[in-house]
């Protein structure tokens, strides 16, 4: 998932204008029908990205995912541009940069050695992340329950990736990248708390994806091997269109039933999206044959209770 988007994917905005969404509106069928597709839209994202790595390179397979969603979205560019005051502009520039432009770079340079599965549960670390720039940087408050969840989380994904592929440091080493992905998410989410609360998240993906889609179309067309590979391998128009699903689906349509699903119920409820990607993420893992073993659960469940840890109770 990438994301003005939350853990995800591309990582969706579930704190902005917290205020005015209707926290009393009871879920109904409709809405848990959304959040499932959202769980399985983002838990998705990860089995993508390796297969598009299958033809592409890490960077090829980032620069597609992001030209791609760009192209999608431009319609709402053209109509959202016009609202946005010069002034806001930088913010639109860091949000497309951190939120939007890394994260699809990190993740499919960590999927190039661990497993997909692995990249989906470290994504949802970043709620710890979130918390922990908060306070440090955009003055958010918390308590020291949420601060010791933080260090439940992140003692989980140390030792998920201590024990995963027999301690290999080149596996620890390349789950960083998708860690920082995940702080990447978090950051951009408390920028556009702080600084693009005004605007919808129609006007703020868009836009932000503005400074970094014609980048990649740029590199895509004149400095990448995207033309070589649609010829010569007899895999590429597959990879290519494991990506468009990753890019259309994943961002622009996720995009839209989830901005939908907060303001109709809560930030609280949507961010179940949170502890149920990763339960998708590890069923196409497995069933593409990678290793799982009965001890990762253990820490999976320690990450998933510091998350909710550093969640309780807390006001954005």
């Amino acid at each position: 998932m990438i994301m003005q988007l939350t853990p995800g994917g591309d990582q969706p905005v579930t704190m902005v204008n917290c205020r005015k969404m209707r926290h009393d509106s009871k879920p109904k069928g409709i809405h848990w029908l959304a959040l499932g597709l959202l769980v399985i839209v983002w838990g998705s994202s990860f089995i993508l990205i390796k297969r598009g790595l299958d033809s592409f390179s890490s960077f090829e397979v980032g620069a597609l995912r992001i030209a791609i969603s760009f192209l999608v979205l431009s319609p709402l560019l053209i109509w959202n541009l016009k609202k946005v005051p010069r002034r806001k502009l930088k913010y639109f520039l860091m949000a497309g940069i951190i939120g939007n432009g890394l994260p699809p770079f990190l993740f499919a340079i960590a999927q190039t050695v661990i497993d997909s599965y692995m990249a989906g549960v470290l994504n949802s670390l970043t709620p710890l992340f979130t918390l922990v720039i908060g306070v440090f940087f955009f003055g958010t408050r918390t308590r020291w329950f949420n601060v010791l969840g933080v260090f439940v989380g992140l003692g989980g994904a140390i030792g998920l990736l201590t024990v995963a592929n027999g301690s290999e440091l080149n596996n620890i080493w390349y789950g960083m990248f998708a860690i920082a992905a995940a702080v990447c998410y978090a950051t951009n989410m408390n920028l556009i708390k702080r600084y693009l609360s005004d605007f919808s998240t129609l006007t703020i993906t868009p836009v932000a994806f503005m400074f970094i889609g014609i980048p990649s179309l740029i590199y895509l067309l004149t400095g990448s091997e995207v033309f070589h590979v649609l010829t010569h391998d007899p895999r590429g128009w597959q990879s290519l269109g494991y990506i468009a699903i990753l890019a259309i689906v994943g961002t622009a349509l996720a995009m839209i039933i989830h901005n939908w699903l907060i303001k109709q119920t809560s930030a609280l409820f949507t961010s179940t999206v949170t502890y149920l990607m990763p339960v998708i993420s590890i069923m196409w893992g497995v069933a593409d044959g990678e290793v799982f073993l009965a001890v990762f659960m253990l820490w999976i469940a320690i990450i998933l209770i510091g998350v909710y840890m550093a969640n309780k109770r807390r006001r954005m």
